[in-house]
């Protein structure tokens, strides 16, 4: 009888530890889901955030610069430890702290529209986009590099 408790308990903790690892992300990913847009667009560090839900204005914070791997073309994106933009339903505008590295620059994105199947980065007046699958899963952060 006590070894049918026991393994319970381990089939327990095996499905809290299964959801925890499905359910990835932080409030702040949860709150990007709620907009529209996919979890990924953040990496898996995310310390705090706060969200002006009258104005949709909000502040990310990392911590620190945190480097990604953006896919599908595998451009290399830095996020600033601050993080500041404008978020409605299916867009994020005045977006300043993620650049990305692209023809031997590095672009900062402006802002990013969602349409569903499709994520419209915004660099300027100049726009990208990208199937919305590629960015199901947060990236970790590489760690810092010195730009090249």
């Amino acid at each position: 009888m006590a070894a049918t408790g026991v393994f319970k308990f381990i089939a327990l903790i095996l499905s809290l530890v299964a959801f925890a690892v499905y359910s990835e992300g932080s409030p702040a990913h949860d709150e990007l889901m709620k907009f529209g847009f996919p979890i990924g667009l953040l990496p898996a560090q995310v310390e705090s955030y706060t969200l002006n839900r009258t104005s949709g204005d909000f502040i990310l914070s990392l911590g620190k610069l945190c480097k990604i791997t953006l896919p599908p073309d595998n451009y290399l994106a830095a996020y600033s430890p601050k993080i500041t933009g404008k978020i409605i339903d299916n867009r994020i505008s005045e977006l300043n702290g993620i650049n990305v590295r692209a023809l031997f620059k590095w672009w900062g994105i402006t802002g990013i529209r969602s349409t569903g199947d499709d994520l419209v980065f915004e660099v300027g007046m100049v726009t990208v986009k990208y199937p919305s699958k590629n960015f199901d899963a947060s990236p970790p952060c590489e760690g810092a590099r010195s730009s090249s």
